[in-house]
């Protein structure tokens, strides 16, 4: 028994007549007449009673009804499923964010997806980079943006954009010329993302340098919001480092200062997906989106600021970088 039989035989149970049901499924009669005949020669069963002004399902005919709506109604659950794979008229996107994407203009990815893709359901989940991460590589998540470093086993790893990690004060003398890990190790420092730690991206970087330099360095506080930590350096309680994307926000309080690393220190930004696995046509949109909001939000792809104004409190003259070769998707 084929689909086309029992997309017929619906046709015809539910029209009452071979003709009615031949005209909804753009077919010749004859046609119709002869895919329920063969059905019934197979199963040696009538479907429906002949004669009358409309058809009148059978015994077996009864029998069969359920069935074949289930079985149709699967048959076109799939493939609604599997067109939605492929184009932006349906299905789901699920893409992961790293925790300050609003300072890179994310949050308004969603807005502008929607306006152009209304069909498509979107689940965004914004973590810490460590745990987009995990999300990707169990398939919980189809891709997502992170910061470098991130545990990539299973993973495809495209850098997109560095943005250089700055050093907070309020101390002048903290930031009057660019920050060794040595002096970091003397600071009382703020650290935000308490619940992740030293797993952070950014801190993962922080305590490689320190080992290398063999010191120590331990936060006097630690908070979980980055402006939470921005509104303790603003009060004196102690001094933290952040993205330049943060640091221009000005998300801060007070007379807050920044300036670089002596050896300059970057939060890659980075897209994750699972090797070997392939994408939805949305996921592969939203991903499109996203890298084109990232370029414009930094002035464009390699473009760099001039040097800092008077009394600008961000020091440094760069704000995106853009890896060698980064690939296309």
């Amino acid at each position: 028994m084929t689909l086309i039989q029992l997309r017929v035989f619906l046709a015809a149970a539910r029209l009452g007549s071979f003709t009615a049901a031949a005209v909804a499924m753009h077919m010749a009669q004859p046609s119709v007449s002869e895919l329920i005949r063969r059905i019934e020669e197979t199963y040696g069963a009538r479907l429906f009673v002949r004669g009358g002004r409309r058809l009148v399902l059978t015994a077996a005919g009864e029998t069969l009804l359920p069935l074949a709506e289930q079985t149709v109604a699967g048959a076109d659950e799939a493939d609604r499923s599997l067109r939605s794979l492929t184009s932006l008229s349906g299905g789901t996107a699920s893409f992961g964010l790293l925790r300050n994407a609003k300072y890179y203009a994310l949050e308004a990815l969603v807005a502008r997806f929607h306006a152009l893709h209304p069909d498509v359901r979107l689940r965004i989940v914004g973590l810490n980079s460590v745990e987009v991460a995990a999300a990707v590589a169990s398939g919980e998540l189809e891709a997502g943006l992170v910061v470098l470093p991130v545990d990539d086993d299973g993973l495809h790893v495209t850098p997109l954009v560095h943005d250089e990690v700055l050093y907070a004060s309020i101390d002048p003398a903290a930031v009057a010329e660019p920050v060794t890990i040595q002096a970091l190790a003397e600071r009382q420092l703020v650290l935000y993302d308490a619940h992740y730690g030293w797993r952070d991206p950014t801190r993962r970087q922080i305590a490689d340098r320190a080992r290398l330099a063999a010191v120590r360095v331990d936060p006097l506080v630690e908070v979980e919001q980055v402006e939470s930590a921005l509104a303790l350096v603003a009060a004196g309680v102690g001094d933290t480092f952040v993205s330049r994307a943060v640091a221009e926000a000005q998300v801060h309080g007070g007379p807050i200062r920044f300036v670089p690393f002596a050896e300059p220190l970057h939060d890659t930004i980075a897209l994750v997906r699972r090797r070997q696995t392939a994408m939805s046509a949305a996921t592969v949109e939203l991903i499109r989106l996203a890298r084109s909001m990232l370029e414009d939000v930094g002035g464009g792809a390699g473009v760099l600021r001039g040097p800092a104004a008077e009394g600008d409190p961000v020091a440094g003259n760069g704000r995106w970088s853009v890896p060698e070769d980064v690939p296309a998707l």
